[in-house]
């Protein structure tokens, strides 16, 4: 069995820079961190691995110290990890990324389960693990809370929907998307920390995963950001007093301006 998990390096704050010209996150001098998400993807992979057996890759798409969040997943457990970074990724929309990770794994090839976070926190689109299970042909689960079984080359699992759970069975290969439900991550151990810092990750481009160059970075991205700006945030105080039958009058006109009531 091989388990393959997609991670993501994210900025870690808040206060997300946009380059006015490019319409791009600045990821440059701004601390980063792995998609809280994919926490939950790595731990449930490990988890299968100890149930299973088999073995454990992690792959990330980025920029080269993307390589960080690579380390972090082999100090956790995972066995192998490779880091897909090249100028002809640059400006890839879901679909691009998609593409460019289905890519990867068709070269890493021979893998049972791919398993990837909820959502990125930087885009909270969704959209790369199914695309990614389009562009390999394979079935894909979405919001997966509990997998109860993996055996004869088939996979039982529950997903979460808007009111009520379901379990499902599919065929293997299989990629799912995990839920903070599934598990809770563990920490890296000091052996676990040891073995990342001597780690060797191979980091693939364009040329070493083959492909489409059409299908790379800007020009394979159809979606195209127009315009990005920050909202601005008025924050008004006003201070009534007066007795409850008053204050209450107040503050139905303050609501009904609002249109609100």
């Amino acid at each position: 069995m091989k388990y393959i998990v997609c991670i993501k390096q994210v900025p870690d704050t808040m206060d997300v820079k946009v380059d006015p010209e490019t319409k791009r996150i600045v990821r440059e001098g701004v601390p980063s961190i792995m998609n809280p998400y994919d926490y939950y993807a790595v731990e449930e992979a490990l988890r299968l691995k100890e149930r299973f057996g088999g073995t454990t890759i992690a792959i990330s798409m980025g920029p080269p110290q993307a390589e960080a969040v690579l380390r972090e997943s082999i100090s956790l457990g995972i066995d192998e990890a490779y880091l897909l970074s090249d100028r002809a990724f640059a400006g890839s929309d879901t679909l691009a990324t998609s593409y460019t990770l289905s890519q990867a794994i068709k070269k890493i090839g021979d893998f049972s389960i791919i398993l990837c976070g909820r959502e990125a926190m930087d885009g909270s689109t969704g959209q790369v693990g199914p695309e990614l299970a389009e562009h390999l042909e394979i079935p894909v689960i979405t919001y997966v809370s509990k997998i109860i079984n993996v055996a004869e080359n088939q996979m039982e699992c529950v997903r979460l929907l808007e009111d009520h759970y379901e379990t499902l069975k599919s065929p293997l290969p299989v990629l799912i998307t995990v839920i903070k439900e599934i598990n809770e991550p563990r920490l890296p151990s000091l052996k676990g920390m040891l073995k990342a810092k001597k780690a060797q990750i191979p980091t693939w481009t364009k040329q070493d995963i083959g492909g489409n160059d059409a299908q790379f970075g800007q020009d394979g991205s159809p979606t195209k950001v127009v315009e990005i700006w920050r909202p601005e945030i008025k924050k008004e105080g006003k201070i009534v007093t007066g007795e409850p039958d008053e204050l209450a009058e107040i503050l139905f006109q303050e609501l009904k301006k609002l249109g609100v009531a």
